[in-house]
């Protein structure tokens, strides 16, 4: 994972995106964590995550490759999180010092699966490990390849699958892996890649745009200029809801992926 795309997109970031409370009860309900553990958010961007679980007590680092990034998360961290510009296959951190480790949103920026898995079962003392991401099986339903069919084309070929998520875990160490599907409904707060799914609207706005690396890094201006216009034509006369219903998925629309360290 290198850091040049969210040290660009750093600055505006932080304006759509938020921990969802969903999301956070889910991640603390797999880790089933003990409050006096240390905990690892990898790949933890600006800390929404490893701020929100901070502050209901838990005791968390967070590690990342991009410094803008780790700057926003500091000046609105609490004291108690501590936070390390590094890349997850080269954490500095001895053998066995967590108690647990969260993933959110950040696999598909791995360039090497297994050698993350592997670090982060290095520095796990036992416990769960809980990724949340989308999956490419997953990305193939989403109703956004019908208006951004280059951009989604190259961010599913960019996402593993389950079957390869699962397989680099279990290589690493790991045992017990869990698959949990998450639907995105209009209550979610975080708007990442598919958060309007039920909101078609939000993409219409460049900050939500903004945050999400597909339309960020992936897309052209031509094809978002495109699309945008081809949606709001649609938003208009109706015709997106027979566009969102061939594309629903019983599969789920993210996955907690629950691994466990014995």
């Amino acid at each position: 994972m290198t850091n040049t795309l969210y040290d660009r997109i750093g600055n505006d970031y932080d304006i759509t995106r938020t921990a969802d409370q969903e999301i956070l009860e889910r991640l603390k309900a797999y880790l089933n964590f003990p409050p006096e553990g240390l905990y690892l958010d990898v790949a933890c961007g600006s800390g929404n995550y490893t701020i929100a679980m901070a502050e209901q007590g838990y005791h968390l680092y967070g590690v990342d490759v991009s410094e803008k990034m780790l700057n926003l998360a500091k000046r609105k961290s609490p004291p108690s999180v501590q936070w390390f510009l590094h890349d997850a296959t080269a954490m500095p951190f001895a053998d066995g010092s967590f108690s647990g480790a969260v993933c959110v949103c950040a696999i598909h920026h791995f360039s090497d699966l297994v050698a993350v898995f592997q670090e982060i079962f290095r520095v796990l003392r036992k416990g769960k490990f809980v990724i949340f991401s989308g999956t490419a099986d997953q990305m193939h339903h989403y109703w956004l390849n019908h208006y951004f069919p280059e951009a989604m084309a190259k961010s599913i070929q960019q996402m593993p699958s389950v079957a390869s998520i699962t397989s680099a875990l279990e290589r690493a160490g790991f045992s017990k892996v869990v698959l949990e599907p998450f639907f995105v409904t209009d209550a979610l707060k975080d708007m990442f890649l598919y958060s309007g799914k039920q909101r078609p609207h939000l993409y219409l706005d460049p900050n939500v745009r903004a945050g999400i690396s597909t339309f960020a890094s992936l897309a052209t201006d031509a094809e978002i200029h495109d699309g945008c216009r081809r949606l709001s034509d649609d938003l208009e006369s109706g015709a997106i809801k027979r566009v969102i219903e061939k594309y629903d998925n019983a599969g789920g629309d993210y996955m907690f992926i629950v691994a466990e360290k014995a």
